[in-house]
């Protein structure tokens, strides 16, 4: 138990110190390549914070633990885009660029959308005995596909963002990949640690993987994103939730469905309407927030609350 909360902690500070030299690196990639920051959120920043889901979950897979690998990209997901994104907007309002509620938002809500529709008995309320096929694996890497076609067809933008310091390529490089592997290596540890305190209290797969799993494995996330608001990079900031948001139910689920079919047992309807729920207020607090495309510190805590009410309902329920 000494070694789980020592694992824990030393997590926890990996990943915060990654998580800045990160978003370092790659402001300084967006204004090297006159790239948005938005663009690179969607992709380095969103692709290197969803190593730990992707390793999780593979990993899961290739095990036969199922429940870790969908209840990591369902709560992570749920984690993304309620608490780490109310956390960012209570530190600073986060502005949409009005091209986004017809771009990257839309694409965001798609995914938990064709992830309901795979999981087709969730739409009946019950999963026992039901899977995610390979079949439907396939399905979420063709929407894949679609995606980075999308993103690297707006990938001549350009940037609106304001100018700040230029660093060598580097040093950018030396940023970016430090600051990845103290995000990966962190949160593996965290992960490591607070699941053995979980299974000694007797939790479900399930919940653990909703629960515990997921928020540890989107740590790098939440800190990315916190970091990223703090120093004014909202684009990074709304660019890495949205873009690994997407990437974990196309890629990282698709890739673990297609390996081995995914069990359904132990999750229920709640769960997927809660990531639903979850993509669509980012929709309408992004569209009618304070009535323009942003969402204020009042809505960042609503968002927020609704995380901690979601989870606490899990975990008395489990």
């Amino acid at each position: 138990m000494i070694l789980s909360v020592i694992s824990f902690v030393v997590g926890i500070v990996l990943v915060i110190k990654g998580a800045d030299w990160l978003t370092k690196g790659a402001s300084a990639l967006a204004r090297r390549f006159n790239m948005s920051e938005l663009l690179i959120g969607l992709t380095i920043v969103a692709i290197g914070t969803s190593l730990p889901e992707l390793v999780i979950s593979t990993g899961s897979a290739l095990r036969g633990s199922s429940g870790l690998a969908l209840g990591n990209v369902i709560g992570s997901n749920i984690f993304n885009g309620m608490l780490i994104l109310g956390v960012a907007a209570l530190i600073t309002p986060i502005k949409f660029n009005p091209r986004m509620l017809t771009r990257e938002i839309p694409f965001n809500l798609l995914a938990s959308i064709v992830l309901l529709l795979v999981s087709g008995s969730m739409l009946e309320g019950g999963a026992n005995g039901e899977f995610i096929t390979r079949y439907g694996g396939m399905l979420l890497l063709c929407f894949l596909a679609i995606f980075v076609h999308y993103t690297f067809s707006i990938s001549n933008d350009g940037t609106d963002e304001e100018p700040g310091e230029v660093l060598s390529v580097p040093k950018v490089v030396m940023f970016i990949v430090v600051g990845l592997c103290a995000l990966i290596f962190g949160g593996n540890l965290f992960v490591d640690g607070a699941t053995e305190v979980a299974r000694a209290a007797g939790l479900s797969e399930a919940v653990i993987g909703i629960t515990i799993v997921s928020a540890g494995s989107s740590l790098p996330e939440l800190a990315v994103s916190v970091s990223a608001a703090r120093k004014g990079n909202v684009g990074i900031a709304l660019g890495n939730v949205l873009g690994s948001n997407i990437l974990n139910i196309f890629f990282i689920l698709g890739v673990s469905a297609t390996i081995s079919p995914i069990s359904l047992d132990g999750f229920s309807c709640v769960d997927y309407y809660v990531l639903l729920a979850s993509s669509l207020l980012i929709y309408i607090v992004a569209r009618f927030g304070g009535g323009k495309a942003v969402i204020t510190r009042f809505e960042g805590a609503l968002l927020a609350a609704g995380y901690v009410a979601y989870t606490t309902w899990l975990v008395m329920n489990a």
